[in-house]
């Protein structure tokens, strides 16, 4: 059980703060993986090790989504019972 009120807020706060970081990775990593613009010579000359980053994203989103929501699960109840 979360005490007080500024201790619910910087578990909100921290809860948010995980997701933005989580956005941040994928958009990173696919726009890496993937570029904004047409094939320059530096990604496509090793296009034969070049890997598909939506099953390694895949599992870090599930990962962070069952962390996120025990989180907001105990956020939730910290909530409620006040």
């Amino acid at each position: 059980m979360i005490p007080n009120r500024t201790a619910r807020s910087a578990l909100l706060f921290a809860i948010c703060i995980g997701a933005t970081l989580v956005a941040a990775f994928n958009v990173v990593n696919l726009i890496e993986a993937y570029g904004s613009g047409p094939p320059y010579y530096s990604r496509t000359v090793n296009m034969d090790k070049w890997q598909n980053p939506l099953p390694v994203l895949a599992a870090i989103d599930v990962a962070a989504l069952v962390v996120l929501g025990f989180g907001v699960r105990w956020w939730n109840r910290a909530v409620q019972r006040r």
